[in-house]
């Protein structure tokens, strides 16, 4: 037995190495340290520490031997299940002095090894649990020499002292490793948040399909570290999938073939079942996967991601990885996440194409319809005034030159109405001009196509102060304006006035036209009416149509103007 100072010595050692397990924040290490210092102060041959899972459950132990025994150490001790079962649950240290005579007995984890023989003179097993409250952390398995100085209960209770510590220096070091492994995957979460990010802001500013692939599967290569990466895409026939990009330092294809149907090899699976394919090479399922050539590269595995849209699958991104760690579920939603960012913009970009090429298709047919309701029935009511002529030429000459001359007014009134289609058809923008300059453009390109005299007047400053919403409005309200005289109005002369008050912009456009009836024709049915009268109320304005049949039409509209201006000169 240990004198009472002989203890209290152990004690205050077991204190000072106390301290420095609580700066151990490496779980191996701690173990291994704990075990040493287990071994030092009980004199044990060996000790064994066993450690529990989440579940409570020992999940793995840690052994070392004494410095005096380091040629018998064995790297694992397993007790017997019976008395594992009798010590494991013990709430206090179990002590047994000679396992020979114990009704069960002590075994080696490889009852083959060299170990089994060299341990068979250990017969002393002192056994503590690592609890830190109620929590049961684990336990310190000590094995010794038959002694009868070997685990006194001083030695017990020393190691029930050590076991208290150690249960907060393996608490705290899991701990650590667990805001560690926290930190680690938060991180880790806004590098994949910021690469989804950036990723989602440049695809959507894109419009092309091609370019689209392009940066899609170039940050996909960088930021996994990928050797090849490749796209299949169902481009005319949804049953078949083509290859349309390939990218990476590898220059061979991952397949044998570039294109598949949806029955056959890894990619037709990906595409079929819509979910993630990842296999170790060799795979030997897949007859196209060129399996030797990618080995022979470095490759260890392949995955493949469909592109999925709203509806469906689109097409398959499929990469190839040299790393022999398969990739993890954080890559796995990442490479999910970016799949389904490139399958929804590539169904947005082909439905922005659907949608061009209906407007062109749509445009065509007005342009027909217009073409045919108006200029083609206009120049077949002139082949018919010519036809009727011709036969009158030899009896009604007289007439015959009255209907010459008719054919040759509607020619011309028909290639007016051709210049002002083809006019209204040019879209024009006010570019670095003020508004005045920009009108003035305007009108000479409008009296040049329909040969209808036009003229303007407004202030001799341009009115360069007022603001450009408000200008771009004016100005395009002036040209559906003169578009609708050259098309409908059948006028002989226009002017545009512009004036301002310190509050307002104001600008008249006047023809002397055949008018028309506001009651018959409603404002909403007409586009471009209804269009002059967006744009001015979009800046705060108004516009009001003055007309009646046959007396021409007048727009007045105006726009606000809060800057501070000179009284209007007119021109």
């Amino acid at each position: 037995m240990l004198t009472c100072e002989q203890l209290e010595d152990r004690l205050a050692a077991l204190h000072e190495v106390s301290l420095e397990l609580m700066q151990d924040i490496s779980i191996d290490s701690l173990l291994q340290r704990i075990a040493r210092i287990a071994c030092e102060q009980a004199g044990a041959t060996n000790a064994v520490i066993g450690i529990r899972g989440e579940d409570e459950q020992i999940e793995r132990f840690i052994s070392v031997g004494s410095d005096h025994h380091q040629n018998n150490t064995f790297p694992h001790l397993q007790v017997s299940q019976s008395l594992l079962n009798a010590i494991e649950n013990a709430e206090k240290p179990v002590r047994i002095m000679d396992i020979n005579t114990h009704p069960h007995s002590i075994v080696s984890l490889d009852e083959q090894s060299q170990e089994l023989q060299d341990t068979a003179h250990m017969t002393t097993l002192l056994c503590v649990p690592i609890r830190l409250g109620k929590r049961r952390l684990g336990q310190i398995y000590l094995t010794g020499e038959p002694d009868a100085d070997t685990f006194t209960p001083d030695d017990e209770h020393v190691i029930e002292t050590l076991a208290a510590y150690a249960a907060v220096a393996i608490s705290n070091a899991r701990s650590y490793q667990e805001l560690h492994e926290r930190d680690r995957t938060l991180t880790r979460r806004y590098q994949d948040l910021a690469l989804l990010n950036n990723l989602a802001s440049v695809l959507a500013s894109i419009t092309e399909l091609d370019e689209l692939i392009k940066i899609a599967l170039n940050r996909v290569i960088n930021y996994f570290d990928v050797a090849i990466g490749e796209v299949y895409l169902n481009e005319d026939d949804p049953q078949t999938l083509s290859k349309v990009a390939q990218q990476g330092t590898l220059e061979q294809p991952l397949w044998a073939q570039s294109q598949f149907n949806t029955k056959g090899g890894l990619i037709a699976r990906t595409a079929r079942s819509g979910h993630p394919s990842i296999v170790s090479l060799p795979y030997r399922h897949d007859p196209y996967l060129r399996n030797q050539a990618l080995i022979d590269a470095g490759i260890q595995q392949i995955a493949c991601f469909p592109l999925t849209s709203r509806s469906e699958v689109l097409g398959v991104l499929s990469i190839a990885l040299s790393q022999e760690e398969p990739l993890d579920a954080m890559d796995q939603q990442l490479l999910s996440s970016i799949a389904s960012w490139v399958g929804t913009t590539i169904e947005n970009i082909r439905l922005n194409i659907q949608g061009r090429r209906l407007a062109v298709l749509e445009e065509r047919e007005r342009i027909g319809m217009d073409l045919h309701d108006g200029i083609i029935q206009s120049i077949y009511a002139v082949g018919l005034t010519l036809e009727h002529a011709r036969l009158l030429l030899n009896e009604e000459p007289q007439q015959t030159r009255t209907r010459i001359d008719q054919s040759i007014e509607d020619l011309n009134s028909t290639i007016r109405d051709l210049r002002a289609f083809i006019m209204d058809m040019r879209p024009r923008q006010l570019h670095e001009e003020n508004l005045m300059d920009g009108l003035e453009r305007l009108l000479k390109e409008f009296q040049a196509n329909s040969l209808v005299e036009a003229s303007l007047s407004g202030p001799t400053n341009g009115l360069t102060q007022l603001p450009d919403p408000q200008a771009i409005a004016l100005f395009h309200i002036c040209q559906e304006a003169l578009a609708n005289v050259a098309k409908h109005a059948r006028a002989k002369k226009v002017e545009v006035l512009v004036w301002a008050t310190p509050n307002r912009v104001l600008m008249e456009v006047q023809d002397d036209g055949r008018g028309f009836d506001l009651d018959k024709v409603p404002l909403t049915l007409g586009h471009g009416i209804s269009n002059m009268q967006t744009r001015a109320r979009n800046v705060g304005g108004d516009l009001e149509i003055t007309t009646e049949p046959g007396d021409g039409t007048t727009i007045m509209v105006w726009v606000p103007y809060t800057q501070d201006i000179d009284s209007p000169v007119l021109e």
